[in-house]
């Protein structure tokens, strides 16, 4: 998430013409005031392509993996390949941690809440975790491709959809599409800059060849015209009637475009960059029928191997070995499993509350690490009016209205009768402040907040589903929220491990929040341990 924020405009005449132009290529730039475009987390780029090659054999040494979540799974499933005896335990009846799809019959129940049994239609299901997968993310994607998980692409960036702001000047509480803004910012952006080029207004040095060829390219950039470099709309930004047949609506009828000091004191030119941050360029993808599909292909192949139900109480480890106790949550009875070497796969915010033997420097640490808080919802809709009436297939409603950040459509089912929107999705305080209502009044306050962008909302909405992630009991929280500080204290403790234990997640990478950072930690984490075992 780009954080620089664009200062408020003054009178144009009270800036110099370069402190102007500065300015205004500063509009386009920076992240979306609305904080919107943001993945499940933060995150970058991930470097690695495949899993460690790695020699030797681990027959005849076990290894105890603490969580079934992409992280364990990945270290099981590697590791058994290399012969070691596996065995994971998880405190969840079922695997995948938070790789979760919401669909008919699904449960949840948060702390303190009250149970929620998904109501969707067959066939219609919300991601409430991890909800894409950045093409950068090869990891990822290694094992959707080894796996055979069909995947259909995810919209991530849709110009047709609506950017609503209630802070937007003179645009506040209007719909306009991301479209319109693009066009009509850079159109006006690149006359301005024509024009100075033209005038020789520029204190720079630009020969004549280069301010010929610099014409050239705004001329083209902004769609100005030839003679006099204007910006009077392009066919991009949308028609008032689209062209079709006959003499009528014939040609059709141009738009015309947004002004520009209405754009500059609206700051909606924030909404986009001509390029993408990483990790959020085209092409995203998704797993068709739910991201769980990925849990599900991992729990096939290393299922067996996990013991669900178990709920971990004590590690203890020596020089010979590692101990872990477990209370089965069906039965409350305790037991206890040894094994050489263990890979605990907890999220720190759950550690932190089990009693371990690490040392006071090593708990230091894990306890060092904030979780975000962290909430979204689905809401089932009778009608795609999304579709029918506003011809939005796909991709983000970017919004400032309070607690809501983005509304998003889904990239599946194309023009079926139902579907499942993404209603909003929080973070930080306004994740707090609404995980504190009940599902219901949750789903209220998603569908009068999105009542103001689509008249069509309340009238459509059919069920709802939402998750609060710091109240969901084995996670207490979305992801591991890493400062520079944190970084340089803890987080080398932590990838080191101790003894014979070492850590694995997302909450071990710059990728934190995604699924490729639960694997690649793995990868790097069980490459650690298949050194030590094998020294």
């Amino acid at each position: 998430m780009d954080s620089k924020t664009v200062k408020p405009y003054k009178s144009f005449s009270s800036f110099t013409r370069r402190d102007f132009l500065y300015r205004a290529a500063a509009v386009g730039g920076t992240g979306l005031l609305l904080n919107t475009m943001n993945a499940w987390g933060m995150g970058i780029a991930s470097t690695a392509s495949a899993p460690p090659a790695l020699s030797g054999s681990g027959k005849g040494k076990k290894v105890l993996i603490l969580g079934a979540g992409l992280a364990g799974m990945t270290s099981a499933f590697e590791l058994e390949k290399l012969g070691y005896k596996v065995q994971i335990l998880e405190a969840r009846a079922f695997a995948g941690g938070r790789c979760q799809t919401a669909r008919k019959g699904f449960s949840l129940t948060e702390l303190g809440g009250e149970k929620q049994t998904c109501a969707f239609d067959e066939g219609h299901y919300i991601n409430h975790g991890p909800w894409r997968i950045p093409l950068h993310h090869q990891s990822t994607l290694h094992y959707t491709k080894l796996f055979e998980v069909p995947l259909e692409v995810m919209i991530n960036d849709n110009d047709h959809a609506y950017v609503y702001s209630e802070n937007a000047g003179p645009f506040a509480g209007k719909r306009v599409r991301v479209k319109e803004v693009k066009a009509d910012m850079r159109g006006h952006v690149s006359e301005l800059l024509a024009k100075s080029v033209k005038n020789h207004s520029l204190d720079q040095e630009l020969t004549a060849d280069d301010q010929r060829l610099l014409l050239d390219y705004l001329q083209h950039e902004g769609a100005l015209t030839a003679g006099d470099l204007q910006y009077k709309g392009r066919s991009g930004r949308g028609y008032t009637v689209n062209p079709g047949a006959g003499l009528n609506p014939g040609p059709g009828t141009p738009s015309d475009p947004l002004g520009f000091k209405d754009l500059l004191a609206s700051k909606l030119g924030n909404v986009y960059s001509a390029v993408q941050d990483f990790p959020m360029q085209n092409t995203m993808f998704q797993p068709v029928g739910g991201m769980d599909a990925i849990a599900k292909a991992f729990e096939k192949r290393v299922g067996k191997n996990i013991r669900y139900k178990a709920e971990v109480q004590t590690i203890r480890q020596n020089d010979k070995g590692v101990t872990v106790t477990y209370k089965d949550t069906g039965t409350n009875k305790v037991s206890a499993i040894s094994a050489d070497y263990c890979l605990c796969a907890i999220p720190l915010s759950v550690l932190r509350q089990i009693d371990t033997d690490f040392s006071d420097k090593f708990k230091a640490a894990v306890a060092t690490v904030a979780y975000a808080p962290v909430g979204k919802i689905g809401l089932q809709m009778k009608r795609r009016f999304w579709e029918e009436d506003d011809h939005i297939y796909g991709g983000h409603i970017m919004t400032d209205v309070k607690g809501i950040n983005t509304i998003s459509v889904p990239s599946y089912g194309f023009q079926k009768k139902k579907g499942v929107l993404l209603g909003y999705y929080q973070y930080q305080t306004q994740a707090i402040e609404t995980s504190a209502l009940s599902p219901k009044e949750r789903a209220e306050f998603a569908l009068a907040a999105g009542q103001k962008i689509f008249p069509q909302y309340t009238e459509n909405f059919e069920t709802s589903f939402s998750v609060a992630w710091h109240r969901v009991q084995y996670n207490l929280g979305g992801w591991a929220e890493w400062t520079d500080k944190t970084r340089a204290a803890a987080y080398p403790t932590l990838v080191e491990g101790e003894g014979r234990i070492l850590l694995a997640g997302e909450h071990l990478s710059y990728l934190t929040g995604w699924q490729a950072g639960a694997i690649e930690s793995a990868w790097q984490q069980l490459a650690k341990i298949h050194e030590r075992a094998s020294a």
